[in-house]
């Protein structure tokens, strides 16, 4: 699936299910440049992300259900450390350690693309 931000287009695998949300990126050793993961929550709320079990660096794009950056975070491999969205977010987007920052895409830019994931 395709998405894009600003000028740039990326490859996302989807993260829908409750087993594909805790698994995540979990035991790669590298992610292709624009390739990333979409986390897709049942409904918006104070959804975190953790980096148990991940080898490469990540940055986190928290979305809100219009697609929106909320806020963004840089998330170290195999931590715990909690990183969360500053309000309800319905979907997380995970990239290469500083992805966003590379391409300067912030808080209130917009992702295009988002599938309609409905309730879910």
């Amino acid at each position: 699936m395709k998405l894009s931000i600003l000028d740039h287009v990326i490859t996302i695998e989807l993260a829908d299910t409750t087993s594909a949300r805790m698994i995540g990126l979990m035991y790669r050793h590298s992610l292709p440049e624009n390739d990333g993961m979409l986390f897709v929550f049942p409904a918006p709320g104070i959804h975190c992300m953790w980096m148990e079990d991940t080898i490469i660096p990540l940055s986190v794009a928290f979305l809100d259900e219009t697609g929106k950056i909320i806020n963004l975070a840089e998330m170290a491999p195999e931590t715990l450390t909690p990183h969360c969205p500053a309000s309800a977010a319905r979907y997380a987007l995970e990239m290469n350690s500083g992805w966003f920052e590379e391409r300067e895409i912030r808080a209130g830019d917009q992702v295009a693309g988002i599938p309609d994931m409905g309730g879910m």
